[in-house]
């Protein structure tokens, strides 16, 4: 299929493109960049392979392997090598943690608004006008 060496030309663009930051000593990507490309190109790798399209899962295979390599020593913090996936989903779970309790006090306050605006609005029924 043509279709597979196109997607081979296109992996191996990017891999030509992402050589210099792996050169480069004093490169910092972040992971929430370089952990979701890393994952992309591995699944791409399983799809088109699942396709049987081989030129095209090795060509995102060597995607997937170049994201990993930047993920494992081009991540900022004192940490290399394969901890920093570890790190990332720490902190992604972390980070999800605080939205949903922030999420949940949020509700439960808007929750006692309504309430308590109800109730204010409830007790003028009893009135009469003059």
């Amino acid at each position: 299929m043509w279709q597979d060496l196109v997607f081979l030309a296109g992996s191996t663009l990017s891999i030509v493109f992402l050589a210099p930051t792996i050169r480069d000593a004093t490169a910092q990507v972040p992971l929430g960049s370089s952990v979701p490309s890393m994952t992309i190109g591995a699944v791409y790798a399983l799809t088109y392979a699942t396709m049987g399209m081989t030129f095209s899962a090795l060509g995102s295979l060597g995607v997937a392997a170049m994201w990993s390599l930047i993920v494992s020593y081009r991540a900022p913090g004192p940490e290399t090598g394969p901890k920093n996936v570890l790190r990332f989903v720490r902190s992604t779970v972390r980070l999800a943690d605080r939205t949903a309790k922030r999420a949940s006090r949020r509700g439960r306050r808007l929750a006692t608004d309504r309430q308590e605006s109800s109730h204010g609005a409830q007790s003028g029924h009893g009135q009469s006008s003059d």
